[in-house]
């Protein structure tokens, strides 16, 4: 990666034994692609940060957006456009650059980004308020009913168990 941003940017770079980058260049123009490469490499996402990033996945559920070198997000189809979005791809397709705010980092590192958030000049706190409202995921069913069926939905009453003629005492053992 640093060969490739030499080559491009017509500079030497060496990184010291602690860390610290060295730009060597001919010209300032050169230095300062070079720096801001550099400094793109080692960033860091934030919430409420504004990226402008390459679509590289689309699904039905949102869009998947490079944001910075090997670091992608999903901006949930709720929030690509500041009008109702019937499908992804009415709005971005793969290879579209889309600019998006960062609205949420979870515990296992997955970002979720907003377009809507800079189409409408919201801040980072409006941007997560608006999220979470506007999250429908649906509700949860009471416990008593499952996914196989609920008593709710089964006869009842005493027609409805078939007879398997008179229960015997269990005797606990075999005979």
């Amino acid at each position: 990666m640093i060969r490739a941003i030499q080559d491009e940017t017509d500079t030497r770079i060496d990184i010291g034994e602690d860390g610290t980058v060295y730009i060597a260049a001919t010209s300032g123009n050169g230095a300062t692609m070079a720096r801001e490469k550099i400094e793109r490499l080692c960033e860091v996402p934030q919430v409420g940060r504004i990226y402008t990033g390459r679509v590289v996945r689309v699904t039905d559920f949102g869009a998947f957006v490079e944001i910075l070198p090997n670091v992608d997000g999903m901006v949930h189809i709720s929030q690509l456009d500041t009008e109702r979005v019937k499908s992804v791809e009415d709005v971005v397709r793969v290879g579209d650059e889309i600019t998006v705010m960062v609205t949420d980092i979870d515990e296992n590192g997955r970002i979720r980004l907003s377009r809507q958030a800079v189409l409408e000049g919201w801040t980072p706190e409006e941007a997560q308020a608006h999220d979470r409202n506007g999250r429908t995921g649906g509700t949860r069913r009471p416990s008593t009913e499952s996914r196989g069926g609920s008593a709710a939905r089964r006869p009842s009453g005493p027609s409805s168990k078939p007879s398997r003629g008179p229960s015997k005492p269990s005797s606990g053992g075999r005979r």
